[in-house]
């Protein structure tokens, strides 16, 4: 018999196609899918309920996804605190260049912690540094998402472009750009999973313009679209990336970008802040998506990417909080209402972005940019079990009374519950598969003895 759950009385924003709102609405799930979603409450005698959640004062929404990241960034969180993205790269290339497979894979449980204790039911990982010798980093990194239980798309990511050629990191931290070809190709061989209802999609990802060759871009655009996966990298990042384009290669990122094969609906680039017009135009012939991250834009002063313009252009836009070196909250909640604040700064000022426009970023938005939103993004039947319940009812949200409006605009909202796959994963703001405070001694250890290897402390 499917063991179903019940969730009842919650305000529901389903984030479909019409923005469907259910003031006092039901969910059932059946298994690892939706099964039915309603008003009022659950029909009666449903055969198998292994659960009942009373969500009285709760917000249901679609479980979030998360567009970009850089895990093993966890332990270096607080470092460069007042540069710009190049001066942070230089200063931290050569901590990252001592990364090993035991700090990746505490760096990964505890990215993968702030971010399901967001309510982030499906991650993205962007890991590019593999220094030689360090050990298996990415199956340490599927390791940490398979024991918490968050869905994951981990994106093997590549560098070749060292400093003795012009590039910004040290050599130790790049690859040749076989080796990177063959890793990458391997990665995706031993852990992508097309099937439905997967758990794990590998993506192909070489770092950025100003750390990989033209030759790696090119081959690996190749490779990704031979064996059916999707490609991710960084692009117009920042003034100085644009700088660099034009001088090394007479282009800008985004027609330099085009040049390699990296435009189409299967790519999908960080930040995405510098761009004109005949950019914009060229995403969204393109169906080329775009992973807006707020926060660290403004923490290394990046800029402010024309979302709204992106938006109206009909380019895929999805939230991203980007490594926690460059965000040291580590939360996709957080991004929901820095999206709001921050485009609202922008030449479209108070109607850049609406609250459910934010919301939709954080779901539907980023569904879309990973090509999974048949699946995952809405509270639809038939769509992925992958839920957040957000706890409304304390006083920080007591006196807002537009829900979506709470959570987006007023202080983190906590989780009732999580759902991944139909499973809880956070229950009462608390991670269930893992020990929260085990994680935080793993993770301070292992940032201590990076910065031993690293020179940094004695």
């Amino acid at each position: 018999m499917t063991e179903r759950v019940v969730i009842d009385n919650a305000h529901i924003a389903t984030v479909d196609a019409d923005d469907t709102e259910l003031p006092r609405g039901h969910v059932v799930v059946a298994g690892n899918r939706i099964e039915s979603v309603g008003a009022g409450p659950a029909p009666e005698g449903l055969e198998g309920v292994t659960r009942h959640v009373d969500a009285a004062g709760r917000l249901l929404t679609p479980g979030l996804v998360n567009t970009h990241h850089h895990f093993y960034q966890w332990l270096t969180r607080g470092m460069a605190q007042d540069s710009n993205l190049f001066d942070w790269l230089t200063t931290l290339y050569p901590v990252w260049a001592r990364i090993d497979e035991d700090m990746t894979y505490a760096a990964a449980l505890g990215s993968l912690a702030a971010l399901a204790t967001s309510g982030v039911s499906c991650a993205v990982d962007h890991h590019y540094v593999f220094p030689r010798g360090a050990g298996d980093l990415f199956a340490a990194e599927v390791r940490a998402a398979a024991e918490l239980g968050v869905r994951f798309a981990p994106a093997r990511g590549s560098m070749d472009l060292g400093a003795s050629d012009g590039g910004l990191p040290p050599d130790s931290a790049v690859e040749s750009t076989d080796a990177a070809l063959a890793a990458t190709a391997e990665a995706v061989d031993r852990w992508h999973d097309p099937s439905p209802g997967s758990m794990l999609r590998v993506a192909v990802a070489p770092c950025s313009p100003f750390s990989v060759s033209t030759d790696l871009l090119r081959e690996a655009a190749v490779l990704a679209r031979d064996k059916g996966v999707r490609l991710h990298t960084h692009g117009s990042e920042t003034v100085e990336e644009e700088a660099f384009c034009r001088e090394r290669f007479g282009l800008g990122p985004t027609d330099y970008l085009e040049s390699t094969g990296w435009l189409g609906d299967d790519v999908w680039m960080a930040h995405c802040v510098h761009m004109d017009d005949s950019d914009i135009a060229k995403f969204a012939a393109t169906g080329t998506g775009v992973a807006h991250c707020p926060s660290s834009n403004a923490r290394l002063a990046a800029g402010i990417a024309r979302v709204p313009d992106l938006l109206a252009a009909g380019v895929p836009v999805g939230l991203g909080v980007d490594g926690t070196a460059s965000n040291e909250a580590g939360e996709l909640g957080t991004e929901l209402r820095n999206a709001v604040l921050v485009n609202r700064l922008g030449p479209h000022r108070e109607k850049a972005l609406t609250v459910r426009g934010a919301l939709r970023l954080a779901t539907m938005g980023g569904a879309r940019v990973i090509g999974r939103d048949g699946e995952l993004g809405s509270v639809e039947p038939g769509k992925l079990a992958d839920l957040a319940l957000w706890d409304l009812s304390g006083f920080r949200h007591s006196s807002i009374a537009d829900p979506v409006a709470a959570l987006v605009l007023g202080a983190a909202a906590p989780l009732t519950l999580l759902l991944v796959d139909g499973r809880p994963v956070v229950e009462d703001g608390r991670l269930r598969t893992a020990d929260e405070d085990r994680l935080a001694r793993l993770t301070r250890a292992e940032a201590r003895r990076l910065a031993r290897l690293a020179g940094l402390t004695g």
